[in-house]
């Protein structure tokens, strides 16, 4: 490992006058050949409707819908999905309620203050003969899932968390000024319904293949939820649409989008100004994942999968700091924020609608509520109560918007009080800050860089591992979408992970602007057929939910 990064370095070294001597001119072909793809694309998914774009009003309605409907999820349940993850309620997702709790449950006549009740199971396994087959039965029915409430959770996080964060957050504050921030946070809010509802969907109609692999997502609900209702030739034609978009979307927002931040950070950290630097940084990340992803080193994803987590807090804790060293620009802050999100003055924004569209891409691009992405993920839990891991899921728009969007919108804010640049910019998403030009994480980049020594080197290397990180948990998503379509062959994937890798060299080539614009369309045109799985689907989870809040009081009357 230390060499892989030594060599890396020194790549880097040499690059710049490497990259002068070779295909001169590569990225801006790339660019010009990518554009209008991407708006292509960009003018279908948003088009408007009086003036606003659809697909925003979709989106904000559906989370206010299921907001009301489910009595506020997202603040009512906020502590039971806490209890759920810490693990509180495992024995009865693991076994059942009945079985453990019921009136004649093996739980019964058991002191569980003095007594493991696992091993308790276990005795009366091999000591009891059980009426039927019950024990049998739990050994099945618990073995349905992969991983934990927390692993699930940390696995879905980790494709969220990282550059939708640093260079998101940073996109939108120049191109809709501090206002957006407000819209990101009642965006994140909001998401924590719509991700309950799709989370609990995604469990409640998840595959197990004869090996126990778990195939699960908006693929299958709307496949085997919409054919319960009636409606199975709908249900295949929005399971295959959402399937194409989200494969796009792995291109698009996980994987270019990613790339596209990465290289940015690299070429300001060792000054690559040539033309064609971008296609070769390219080159370099699409090896390295393309390792991981192909090659199956695990060593590597075992190592990022521990260091993400570790650069995550510290990001977080940079954050802290920064606004900790200010604390007496905090008030004025949310002051901006607040006046700026009714009343903006970003130039190019100018309107309401402008600032909250920018504020809700952002926020959905960060924590893809309404997407259905992060299900695929979530899908894999090991649990009989569907609704379980749709409470464990509400906790991730909260986490990655509410909380770590917020900190870094308040960095750039405060470093901004010193008027280093002009909300709106050029409206392209660059600012210029001492004469030169910034976007997307260079933004967050000078922002701590200002008052942390030497921080832009920590910054870039956390770009990189998210960026990273990201792009592997969004070729699983990716890939789960291909297998549903060209079935679950190797040649089938391998095509996938080399048109994945190939993403990765354009996200680094082209220009910002129109790598975010297809990842934005990508992200968003999944929203459309994922809505109509959950809006034919939502008593579905209203059932689920209280078939899980029953179990909890049956446990806690039994227990009390």
């Amino acid at each position: 490992m230390k060499h892989l990064f030594a060599s890396v370095f020194i790549f880097f070294s040499v690059f710049q006058v490497t990259a002068q001597e070779v295909e001169v001119g590569i990225d801006q072909k790339i660019d010009q050949a990518f554009s209008p793809i991407s708006d292509f694309f960009s003018n279908i998914v948003f088009f408007n409707v009086f003036g606003i774009p659809f697909i925003l009003i979709l989106l904000v309605f559906s989370a206010f819908f299921f907001t009301i409907y489910f009595g506020f999820p997202n603040f009512r349940y906020f502590w039971r999905a806490i209890q759920t993850v810490r693990g509180k309620y495992e024995d009865i997702e693991n076994h059942g309620a009945q079985v453990l709790y019921g009136e004649e449950g093996i739980a019964n006549g058991v002191d569980l203050n003095n007594v493991n009740l696992e091993q308790h199971i276990e005795t009366l396994d091999n000591d009891l003969a059980v009426n039927g087959d019950i024990v049998d039965t739990i050994r099945d029915e618990s073995s349905a899932g992969e991983v934990s409430h927390f692993q699930a959770l940390a696995t879905a996080v980790s494709g969220t968390v990282g550059n939708g964060n640093i260079a998101g957050v940073a996109l939108a504050i120049a191109l809709g000024g501090p206002g957006a921030t407000f819209w990101m946070i009642v965006c994140g809010l909001l998401g924590m319904s719509t991700k309950f509802v799709e989370c609990t969907l995604g469990v409640q109609y998840r595959d197990v293949g004869e090996d126990g692999t778990v195939y699960g997502g908006p693929m299958y609900y709307l496949t085997k939820g919409l054919k319960e209702k009636g409606f199975a030739v709908l249900g295949k034609i929005a399971a295959v649409i959402f399937a194409i978009f989200c494969v796009g979307g792995s291109f698009g927002g996980g994987n270019a989008a990613q790339s596209n931040q990465a290289t940015i950070v690299l070429k300001e950290l060792f000054n690559f100004q040539s033309a064609g630097a971008g296609f070769w940084i390219g080159i370099v990340i699409a090896i390295l994942v393309g390792i991981i992803i192909i090659g199956g080193i695990k060593r590597i994803a075992q190592v990022t999968e521990k260091v993400v987590p570790f650069m995550a807090i510290m990001y977080l804790a940079a954050c802290t700091y920064i606004i900790g060293s200010n604390y007496s620009y905090i008030d004025d802050a949310f002051a901006l924020i607040l006046e700026e999100a009714f009343k903006p003055t970003a130039i190019g924004v100018g309107s309401l609608i402008g600032v909250l569209l920018i504020g809700f891409k952002r926020a959905a691009f960060s924590n893809e509520a309404g997407a259905g992405s992060a299900s695929i993920a979530h899908s894999a839990v090991r649990t009989k109560y569907s609704a379980s891991e749709g409470l464990v899921a509400l906790l991730e728009p909260f986490i990655d918007t509410v909380v770590i969007c917020t900190m870094t919108a308040l960095v750039i804010i405060i470093f901004n009080f010193g008027g280093y640049f002009e909300y709106g910019g050029d409206g392209s998403g660059a600012v210029i800050i001492d004469g030169l030009s910034y976007e997307g994480a260079g933004i967050t980049s000078k922002a701590f860089h200002e008052y942390i020594p030497y921080s832009n080197i920590f910054l870039t290397v956390a770009v990189v591992l998210f960026a990273v990180s990201t792009m592997i948990s969004w070729s699983y998503y990716g890939l789960q979408s291909w297998k549903f379509l060209f079935g679950r062959g190797k040649v089938a994937d391998l095509v996938y992970k080399l048109l994945f890798l190939t993403f990765i060299v354009i996200g680094s080539a082209a220009n910002m602007g129109s790598i975010w614009a297809f990842s934005d369309a990508m992200i968003f045109a999944m929203i459309f057929p994922n809505m109509i799985g959950l809006f034919f689907l939502f008593p579905v989870v209203k059932k689920q939910l209280d078939r899980y809040l029953a179990a909890i009081k049956l446990k806690k009357d039994a227990i009390s």
